[in-house]
């Protein structure tokens, strides 16, 4: 059974249909892209998955069950994880303060006003790995704020680490940064799924990028499903062609 099931999933907003009937089939393990013009409905689709808003018909399922009616915060707790077009992050504190605020809630230590030893040893080592995970050791007191946009978003992407995803949600994970930046984070995406086995479902406006990383790649126009298959396949795609690469923005 795939991971995430979408099926004959429709969602309006009044007299706006955002997403009509659209069925997706994503395998654990896969690195999927969902691309599409401006307003094809991509945030919409990652809306519903995520819990923000339920569909107006059909049917999410993951990891064998039934989601459209759960709330974001269950949501996480049973492994999907999502990060946003703008960053989310505590700018005023360190790198390594981000990652342990992180830690300590993935770990439920949070709300507990004392803390052992082996406990704090624990979350300091879990914070370690994900600093190591996502390259960012050496950088463990950098202030958040003061740190390049494309080194925010990988502080961002550690904190969804820290909840350990089974399904990780990138909503345009490269969008504002220089050919550096957006180099390191597509090689943090592909490790992160091929290394580490993280089921990855990213929105994404660079053709090159997706060509370059996307086991399957996933098209909407309109709301509605035009296209779907690997890279070769979407390039070829004269419905596709018309619809998005001939008119990049």
């Amino acid at each position: 059974m795939s991971l995430l099931q979408l099926r004959s999933v429709s969602r309006r907003f009044g007299a706006l249909q955002a997403l009509s009937d659209i069925s997706l089939n994503v395998e654990a393990g896969e690195l999927r892209a969902v691309i599409g013009p401006n307003g094809a409905g991509k945030t919409t689709l990652f809306n519903l998955i995520s819990g923000f808003f339920p569909p107006s018909n059909g049917e999410i399922v993951f990891d064998g069950e039934a989601i459209q009616r759960v709330n974001p915060a269950s949501l996480v707790r049973r492994g999907i994880i999502r990060t946003f077009q703008i960053t989310e992050i505590f700018l005023s504190l360190s790198v390594r303060e981000n990652l342990r605020i992180a830690a300590e809630v993935a770990m439920g230590q949070s709300a507990r006003p004392w803390v052992s030893r082996a406990q704090r040893a624990a979350i300091e080592n879990r914070v370690d790995e994900l600093m190591q995970l996502v390259g960012l050791t050496g950088k463990d007191d950098r202030i958040a704020g003061e740190l390049s946009h494309g080194d925010q978003r990988v502080v961002e992407i550690g904190i969804a680490l820290s909840r350990q995803p089974k399904l990780l949600l990138l909503d345009e994970p490269t969008a504002g940064m220089g050919d550096e930046e957006t180099q390191l984070m597509t090689a943090l995406i592909k490790r992160l799924n091929k290394d580490q086995g993280i089921t990855t479902l990213f929105v994404e406006h660079d053709m090159e990028i997706v060509f370059g990383i996307a086991d399957r790649i996933t098209v909407l126009d309109n709301g509605r499903f035009l296209a779907e298959g690997n890279a070769k396949e979407i390039a070829a795609n004269p419905a596709v062609q018309a619809a998005y690469l001939g008119q990049q923005n």
